[in-house]
């Protein structure tokens, strides 16, 4: 079963990501390294990417006026999983720093036919 992994991010992660030194960015970094040699080693993870910033977000074909809503939270990055079960998916979300601060989401992707269960 295939399930997607979203993590946010928001002005306040923004600027504690920011205020860290190399040392502590390195150390974050690497835990996801970990995350995704273990995921990689079972078989589970498809892609994994880290987005960038949204103020380097681009919209085609969208033609508006403004005022722009600002949001608060912000895609920063995402797993793609194939795995036994939505308890696993969750399991794995655990594991993603932001989770413990209720900012990763996991939905099971749904193909053109319905959901890939």
């Amino acid at each position: 079963m295939k399930y997607v992994v979203l993590i946010y991010g928001n002005p306040a992660s923004r600027r504690a990501w920011e205020g860290m030194s190399p040392e502590q960015q390195a150390a974050g970094l690497a835990h996801y390294q970990q995350l995704n040699d273990e995921l990689d080693a079972s078989g589970e993870r498809i892609v994994s990417e880290r987005l960038a910033f949204p103020e380097l977000t681009r919209q085609a074909g969208i033609t508006t006026d403004g005022p722009f809503a600002e949001a608060k939270e912000f895609l920063a990055g995402f797993y793609l999983l194939d795995c036994e079960s939505e308890d696993r998916a969750l399991e794995i979300a655990g594991k993603v720093p932001e989770a413990s601060f209720g900012k990763v989401e996991v939905r099971p992707v749904m193909g053109l036919h319905g959901p890939d269960l």
